[in-house]
């Protein structure tokens, strides 16, 4: 019999209704504000109202550096969750809210997989409750801001060529990344040039993510750089009027939502932060609230240890003040078979035949990728836990391998088949978790906040990346001293690189050495809180593959969703 789709095993799965899993994470109902049967807004108040409970274990999921498709950090976040239920324990996930674009592309939604997901999935993926496009509305009205500022005479002086604020959209769709505004007569606009990125890479999301309140998130926004003026000065959503109008338009996105797994664990899903450019990491709120709901709350940070994880560390809980006391680094057979180098693996195209053989020589071959993103985790103090997620096409042997390789290091693992049979797949690994975050915490941040940027961008890029140092561009190189001289040297970086390399060229696979990171430009979300050197050739807006996943796409006779996965 063949295995069920996402979808067929969502559509089979038994809800609880909304109102008890917010009980059962003692979420009074004065807190909650529902979005029809199975989702609900959680009021910020929860933050303060439940402040005197007890504390749950923060446990982060990351993962090695992944294939094009992925190695389940989202289904092993939710069987994690659902695991811990298996052993008597209260635990809630957080996780990011998915992008339309994706969806509709090539990867897919964000619900999950198999038998461990986020449900309703068709309802978390397509809309939820709106977050994403208020996100959008908020940023494109900044954006329709800065040209009628320009149009109604500059009177902040700011430079056309200068302008960094974009539109955005939650979409892919290449055809936007460069466009031309104001064409036509003189009463629509000044004409220049501009572009598209997609609405997860919005500064407003990033923003969202990392803000702890009301107050904090309008202070945020009205810090918002849109541009430059002809001598440097920094113009801001402050300066334009415009952050009030934006936090309004955001009062409702910034509530956490709250839905559950297939199993009832409770699950808050909140912002969506790209994972190149941005933190790729749910957001803080949310963090907040969960971490008072049961005896663990389990949150996932995008791509490998060396991108999602190490922002996760120095921003987001910079920010949060939250120290985790495990980390869940997923490794999977394929990931580490393709980073011996013999493999050549691509989304949307089946995997080749011979990565599928039985072969552990191969896993052992790969597997410095392994070592190094358990090193990353290790150097922020923070016990990690080899996650094994399990596949039908793996060999006992080749998890043998895995075993072998992480154990050497001195890190727990655990073999989880919770994507075919949920919590109960997953209680090998929620055991090996539980006694990591008995460990006592050692958490550290790689750097202080008062470092000079350039030494926190060398510090990630030799530490965590493995580089043996870091060349800057003529124009890196001014934009630092600009950023610095403008008071933004406190702020914490945030590398945009390849997910697909530790390094910054996606072709070195396992744990490159003996390169130098080049640093070719850098940009400042003075009101999300980062700066971003640009590392390489960084796509804001994807673009849609041959065979996209809209294609498939469809309402059946009965008005059912068909085709979403």
């Amino acid at each position: 019999m063949a295995f069920p789709s996402d979808l067929e095993i969502a559509r089979g799965a038994k809800l609880k209704p909304i109102e008890d899993i917010a009980a059962d994470m003692g979420l009074p109902a004065r807190l909650l504000e529902p979005y029809g049967r199975d989702v609900m807004k959680i009021g910020l108040g929860a933050v303060d109202e439940l402040a005197d409970a007890p504390k749950a274990k923060y446990v982060l999921v990351s993962a090695i550096t992944p294939t094009p498709l992925g190695e389940g950090k989202t289904t092993t976040t939710v069987g994690l969750g659902q695991g811990f239920k298996h052993l008597g324990k209260r635990a809630t996930v957080a996780v990011r809210q998915p992008s339309m674009g994706p969806t509709l592309g090539i990867k897919g939604g964000a619900a999950g997989g198999g038998y461990s997901q986020v449900v309703p999935m068709e309802l978390l993926n397509l809309h939820l409750t709106g977050d994403m496009h208020a996100v959008t509305a908020a940023h494109n009205l900044l954006a329709a801001m800065v040209d009628n500022h320009l149009y109604q005479g500059n009177a902040l002086g700011l430079d056309v060529e200068s302008i960094t604020w974009r539109r955005v959209l939650d979409m892919n769709d290449r055809a936007l990344r460069n466009v031309v505004v104001g064409l036509g007569p003189k009463a629509d606009g000044v004409t220049r040039q501009t572009g598209f990125d997609i609405t997860a890479a919005s500064e407003v999301m990033a923003a969202l993510a990392l803000t702890t309140g009301i107050e904090d998130l309008r202070a945020r926004l009205g810090r918002i750089v849109v541009g430059y003026t002809r001598s440097g000065e920094p113009v801001t959503a402050e300066q334009l009027d415009t952050a009030g109008a934006m936090t309004v338009l955001l009062r409702e996105a910034i509530k956490p939502n709250l839905m559950q797994t297939l199993e009832n664990t409770p699950a808050i899903v909140h912002c969506g932060p790209f994972g190149n450019i941005a933190t790729g990491n749910s957001s803080v709120v949310a963090d907040l609230v969960g971490i008072r709901c049961g005896d663990y709350l389990i949150t996932e940070a995008g791509f490998g240890a060396d991108m999602g994880a190490e922002r996760f560390f120095n921003i987001k809980c910079r920010v949060s003040g939250q120290a985790p006391d495990a980390a869940v680094l997923v490794a999977t057979v394929r990931a580490l078979k393709a980073h011996s180098g013999k493999f050549r693996i691509v989304a949307g195209k089946p995997l080749p035949e011979e990565l599928l053989a039985e072969n552990p020589d191969d896993v052992h071959a790969g597997a410095a990728n392994l070592r190094k993103q358990i090193e990353n985790i290790r150097m922020h103090g923070v016990s990690p836990v080899v996650a094994v997620n399990a596949f039908p096409t793996d060999h006992p042997s080749e998890h043998a391998a895995i075993r072998e390789v992480a154990e050497a290091m001195g890190a727990r693992v655990a073999v989880s088949t919770h994507f075919s049979d949920g919590g109960a797949g997953a209680t090998e690994l929620a055991e090996a978790v539980a006694e990591a975050a008995e460990e006592p915490s050692e958490f550290q941040l790689l750097y202080p906040s008062s470092a000079p940027l350039r030494e926190k961008i060398e510090t990630v890029a030799t530490r965590v990346y493995g580089a043996d140092g870091v060349t800057y561009s003529a124009a890196a190189r001014k934009q630092l001293d600009t950023f610095e001289r403008n008071g933004f040297g406190d702020l914490p970086v945030c590398m945009a690189k390849t997910h697909l390399s530790i390094s910054s060229d996606p072709k070195l696979l396992g744990a490159p050495t003996g390169w130098t990171l080049p640093v070719r430009e850098v940009r400042a979300s003075v009101g999300a809180g980062f700066v971003y050197p640009i590392c390489g050739d960084m796509r804001t807006m994807p673009g849609l593959g041959s065979s996209p996943a809209a294609t498939r796409i469809d309402l059946d006779a009965d008005g059912e969703i068909v085709g979403l996965s």
